[in-house]
């Protein structure tokens, strides 16, 4: 049975013109390069990367608030070009990395979460306060919090009010952007169950993007993994985790910390240069990195290998199916 995806993008780019200084002019910079990527219905998609591979640049155009260069992008198979920016943040909304900056802090509680609602003009005023305390009850804050300022509240709170902000429009999809590492470790684990109650209960569709793989793998029905503009691997959760095919992801999974002290800081043989975004390498864009890495690797780009539902753009899947 086919799913239905809540969001997709195909084949979609994203080129910055980058000023190089004095008399050298602008170069172009491929923050997202070709991607395509799609979002079941009722589904947590987890994308992964380092900083400044481009997935938050790929959350904004999901979000109506960047323009891609090229490609489509569809809300529930429709053009997004169809839609106006209001519709759209009806239908998406972001929940941010730091609950510390994305909350005014000069504005009471019950203001930040009826915010959408006066924006939008949904419902009528006299209803606005009802679904604030509404909204309060679902994510498991006091009532008496609406009266309070963020500075009054702790960092989990502060995350909890976010949630209730992006959530009281009735979204069909929300964006994580690593929504628990401005957290402590003791507050991490009961934001994410949260997501996972509020996701059965409200039908919510979700894409996950963070850093901590941990979280990826807890949350997630589907990983897609992106290097430098491109989506590099993806398929579902259990088999990305358990057999991954491109050398990127082995490296990523081999970062993770283990409770053993005995085992000490891992290796994972990808140095510490990322390569220029502005001028990338040839080829593979990962072959600098990569321990496996071929003569074709060096010359030429890989196409996408498709196994099932299991994709990956490396020579080497190439060279095993050969």
């Amino acid at each position: 049975m086919k799913e239905e995806a809540a969001l997709e993008v195909v084949d979609v780019s994203c080129v910055f013109r980058v000023n190089q200084g004095f008399m050298k002019g602008t170069k172009a910079l491929h923050a997202v390069n070709g991607v395509s990527l799609k979002i079941p219905k009722g589904k947590v998609v987890g994308l992964v990367g380092e900083s400044g591979c481009g997935k938050s640049t790929l959350a904004n155009i999901l979000l109506g608030l960047q323009k891609p260069t090229s490609g489509n992008v569809l809300y529930s198979g429709s053009s997004a070009d169809s839609f106006s920016q209001r519709h759209i943040a009806r239908r998406i909304q972001p929940i941010f990395q730091d609950p510390y900056s994305s909350l005014n802090a000069t504005k009471s509680i019950k203001s930040i979460i009826s915010l959408p609602l006066r924006v939008h003009r949904v419902g009528a005023p006299a209803d606005w306060d009802r679904k604030v305390y509404e909204m309060l009850d679902l994510v498991g804050l006091p009532r008496r919090v609406a009266q309070s300022f963020p500075s009054q509240l702790s960092g989990g709170q502060r995350q909890r009010v976010a949630i209730a902000r992006a959530l009281i429009m009735r979204p069909e999809v929300i964006i994580c952007d690593e929504p628990t590492s401005a957290l402590d470790v003791s507050v991490q684990s009961q934001i994410l169950n949260l997501l996972q109650d509020l996701r059965q209960e409200l039908g919510l569709t979700y894409l996950m993007i963070s850093h901590n793989l941990a979280v990826v793998e807890h949350m997630a029905d589907r990983v897609a993994v992106m290097y430098l503009g491109r989506i590099v691997e993806e398929a579902d959760a259990a088999t990305l985790f358990r057999a991954p095919s491109h050398p990127y992801t082995k490296a990523l999974l081999s970062s993770v910390l283990t409770p053993d002290p005995h085992l000490g800081v891992p290796d994972t043989q990808l140095g510490t240069v990322f390569p220029n975004p502005i001028d990338p390498p040839s080829g593979c864009s990962f072959h600098p990195r990569c321990a496996a890495c071929m003569d074709i690797c060096r010359e030429q780009a890989p196409q996408p290998q498709i196994n099932g539902a299991h994709m990956a753009e490396c020579h080497l899947d190439t060279a095993a199916a050969g």
